[in-house]
């Protein structure tokens, strides 16, 4: 199997919040949309998110009611503390603030008006899990 591309696809009340949000304060672009439905893309983003409406037809069936919950979509960034500063300016809400963990990782979380959570992370040592050698 060749994979060609990569999405997160996560069910919210409120699209156009979660996408609004992306799209102001996280730097994506709306790559397509319809009733129901918005993909978002970064060119220096190795994947697409997706929101679709609880209760779309497309879900199946059992998981049609259900949000995303308990999900947090990081991202590894250069210049944590500017991202910090440059967010709360906008008036988005620090839901967890910058703290650094015994393993190297530093990192502040913000949430969209539907509760999905963003994790902006950077490596004290510049190298991460995913990363690799810089």
């Amino acid at each position: 199997m060749k994979i060609t591309a990569s999405a997160i696809s996560l069910t919210v009340v409120d699209v156009k919040a979660s996408s609004v949000f992306l799209v102001e304060h996280l730097g994506f672009r709306e790559e397509m949309s319809a009733d129901g439905f918005v993909a978002l893309t970064r060119e220096d983003v190795g994947m697409n998110i997706v929101f679709l409406r609880r209760g779309i037809e497309v879900l199946p069936e059992a998981y049609r009611n259900q949000c995303a919950a308990g999900v947090i979509v990081a991202f590894v960034v250069r210049g944590l503390e500017g991202e910090e500063a440059r967010l709360r300016g906008e008036g988005v809400e620090i839901t967890l603030p910058l703290r650094e963990d015994p393993w190297g990782e530093r990192l502040f979380q913000v949430t969209d008006p539907n509760g999905i959570v963003y994790e902006l992370v950077e490596w004290a040592n510049g190298v991460g899990p995913t990363q690799g050698a810089a």
